[in-house]
């Protein structure tokens, strides 16, 4: 269940459906540990692309489920409400 906005590690994006920048030090944590990891995990490209690309979806479902979970309800959203 996904946090209120005042307790939400990540934003809702303001267009488009899905999360955009940290709002909390947990997150941008989170971002920094998942860009650490993909540097890390470059040198699997000498070992075949191909998983090195399984590495990345990986990281990258983590990352999604960590939003999911610690951010704001993801929706399709047209912009801000007036």
């Amino acid at each position: 269940m996904p946090l209120p906005k005042d307790k939400a590690w990540f934003a809702a994006k303001t267009y488009g459906w899905g999360w955009g920048l940290p709002l909390r030090w947990q997150g941008w944590v989170v971002m920094a540990s998942f860009i650490v990891a993909m540097i890390v995990g470059a040198p699997l490209v000498k070992k075949g692309p191909a998983i090195y690309v399984a590495y990345s979806i990986a990281l990258g479902s983590v990352l999604v489920g960590v939003c999911y979970w610690k951010g704001e309800k993801p929706e399709w959203r047209w912009g801000p409400r007036e």
